[in-house]
């Protein structure tokens, strides 16, 4: 497991009946790791995985597996309401040939940090594979402190990287100035990746990556090798499209994107539903904006075949 460079946090894709579209899940992957894409993330809060049954994951760790066929890594995503079935989503994925984990905090109940790090350490402990911390305490509500990061890094081989989400670029250097180049440290706000990157971060998992994998691909690559001027360009143009990946309904509005990009629907699982109305016309219009000026530093993402 090579912890670096982009990696979409990939959407799941439903048929009309809502059930799970596999054969656009699989050319999606297919594409997206196409497009320079370091590996794919699945099953996490931009999956609504949520809304997933247990089976249902399990299934879609394997299409994902066999789609890719070994040319990149794919992540599981690990959250539930229990540990025990987060530890049997995690074997699970194990068998079916992820080779890494992104762990989050339990789902609705916020432990105290002695419940948290159980649950985490019981993740890590159900599988070899490395794994990756997921902190977003804006969405969950948990925040994993840089010194208890410290403290799983100490106790576990396995831990691998780290997912911020706290949207506080100056977690990165606390992390780093804790522990070195122990973790691998990714930027999980697509509205702060070059930011994080400037701090230190390593890696990017990304949202609007899922219409746009060649440009987020080339920004990210750009921010890491200090070409200033050309990223500044870049992000100034993406940066209306990112901001959609940090709101309440980012799912809604990704999926638009990717709808009216021709690169899946913006079919949601209930309780979510579609977006209509000024929400609609909105994010149609930051699409729009965004096509008429999109500007020469990326090189356009490789068409979707559909």
């Amino acid at each position: 497991m090579n912890w670096n460079g982009v990696m979409p946090a990939m959407t799941t894709a439903f048929n009309h009946d809502f059930s799970i579209d596999h054969d656009f899940v699989g050319r999606h992957a297919r594409w997206l790791i196409e497009n320079g894409c370091t590996g794919i993330i699945c099953l996490g809060s931009l999956a609504e995985a949520a809304t997933l049954s247990f089976e249902e994951k399990v299934s879609l760790l394997k299409t994902v597996v066999r789609a890719i066929d070994g040319s990149a890594p794919v992540v599981s995503a690990i959250s539930a309401l229990s540990t025990s079935e987060a530890a049997a989503l995690a074997r699970a994925a194990h068998q079916e040939g992820c080779s890494g984990l992104m762990i989050l905090p339990q789902y609705v109940y916020k432990g105290d940090w002695r419940e948290n790090k159980a649950h985490v350490a019981a993740v890590l402990k159900a599988t070899p594979l490395p794994g990756m911390l997921y902190n977003n305490p804006v969405a969950y509500g948990v925040d994993f402190l840089p010194e208890q990061i410290e403290e799983f890094a100490a106790e576990f081989s396995n831990f691998a990287a780290v997912k911020e989400s706290s949207t506080d670029v100056r977690r990165v250097t606390a992390i780093r100035s804790l522990l070195g180049d122990r973790l691998k440290i990714f930027v999980g706000v697509d509205d702060a990746i070059v930011e994080g990157i400037a701090a230190g971060a390593e890696g990017w998992v990304a949202g609007l990556v899922n219409a746009f994998p060649r440009e987020s691909v080339d920004l990210f690559n750009l921010a890491r090798t200090g070409k200033t001027t050309e990223a500044s360009e870049l992000y100034k143009w993406f940066l209306p499209l990112l901001r959609l990946d940090t709101v309440p309904k980012f799912i809604q509005l990704i999926k638009q994107v990717q709808n009216d990009a021709g690169i899946g629907s913006a079919r949601v699982r209930a309780p979510r539903l579609e977006l209509v109305g000024e929400e609609l016309e909105e994010v149609r219009a930051v699409y729009g904006t965004a096509q008429a000026n999109r500007g020469v530093t990326a090189v356009p993402s490789t068409r979707f075949l559909l």
